[in-house]
């Protein structure tokens, strides 16, 4: 990984915040953008014209690309920053081998038509050896990236040394960074605190108070460690910031989409209207159902997932559900 390009697969705000990072520390990037005419306005303005548009960047330091196979080409290192429910599409264009390339998922969702975190459809689908995949984890909002906010990531990966090399490459002064080979469970925490920043929103939106904030997000880290328990049964430290950080960050913070998302549920929207007048993505809408239908294989108890699952995909009352869960919580 010494002589290494690498690229940046995707435009919104998580992507040009890991660019920013990623452009610290390399003297080039390769970057990935699905529409020709937003990389001609960045290339003309310096600037992403559509996310983080505050965010400078030196251009001539970046080689722009719409096609994925010519950025995959040119590339060692790819670093994944589409949004789940759409990485499926994205990676069904690539029509050159990725076994040779380190790839980085920076997606904290599953793959919902197969129901699969990153790591698994990339090894399954695309031949990615598990020692050449890492993820991204932790709690680091991609606007506090673009203030130079002091953030910390951990990066995932069965091979620790690949962990390590690719943290180095996301070091700053404001960014640090630690390293895990717990792949499996920080992808999984990663999907599961956005449904429960969807049900901290929609708390708030039914005016339920701090206290109750702070029992729904105690029990949400209950949840989560006996769903990784029963998933991937290996010695984890579940309080540390890639695991309990961002799910506290992704619950409480006024840049949480999900907690936005939530909350417009909360004090009215209908699921699609909140979708609409969102305009980005709630990853934990789609995680919602790819967590609930995982958990058919493994009974665990996980009454807040089941909750959100019965109002996002049942059509079930907010306010009743709510009302209901409060009973199982302690």
């Amino acid at each position: 990984m010494e002589k290494r390009h690498v690229a940046i697969l995707g435009g919104g705000s998580w992507a040009t915040a890991l660019a920013k990072i990623v452009m610290m520390n390399e003297q080039s990037i390769n970057w990935f953008i699905r529409r020709p005419e937003v990389i001609e306005e960045f290339k003309q303005t310096k600037r992403n014209p559509s996310y983080l548009s505050n965010t400078p960047f030196d251009t001539d330091r970046i080689e722009f690309s719409s096609d994925i196979n010519e950025v995959i080409l040119a590339s060692d290192i790819l670093v994944l920053a589409v949004p789940s429910p759409y990485l499926k599409q994205t990676l069904n264009k690539i029509r050159r081998s990725l076994r040779q390339k380190v790839i980085v998922s920076a997606v904290k969702g599953m793959i919902p038509d197969e129901n699969m975190i990153v790591s698994d459809y990339l090894h399954l689908k695309y031949n990615v050896p598990n020692n050449n995949i890492a993820v991204i984890a932790g709690p680091c909002h991609a606007e506090e990236i673009a203030l130079e906010r002091l953030s910390y990531l951990t990066i995932g990966s069965e091979d620790i040394t690949v962990a390590e090399s690719v943290a180095k490459i996301f070091s700053t002064d404001f960014v640090h960074t630690t390293v895990s080979n717990d792949i499996v469970g920080l992808e999984y925490s990663s999907v599961m605190k956005n449904i429960y920043a969807i049900a901290a929103g929609m708390c708030a939106g039914l005016h339920y108070g701090d206290n109750f904030q702070a029992v729904l997000v105690s029990n949400a880290v209950q949840e989560i460690n006996r769903f990784l328990t029963a998933v991937n049964n290996v010695k984890r430290d579940a309080d540390a910031s890639g695991y309990l950080g961002d799910v506290l960050v992704t619950t409480y913070s006024r840049f949480s989409r999900n907690r936005q998302f939530g909350q417009m549920i909360g004090i009215g929207y209908s699921v699609k209207a909140a979708q609409i007048d969102m305009e980005m993505v709630a990853e934990g809408y789609y995680g919602t159902d790819c967590i609930w239908k995982a958990n058919q294989r493994y009974h665990v108890n996980l009454p807040i997932v089941q909750a959100m699952y019965e109002i996002l995909y049942q059509n079930m009352t907010p306010s009743r559900v709510i009302q209901a869960l409060t009973t199982r919580l302690q």
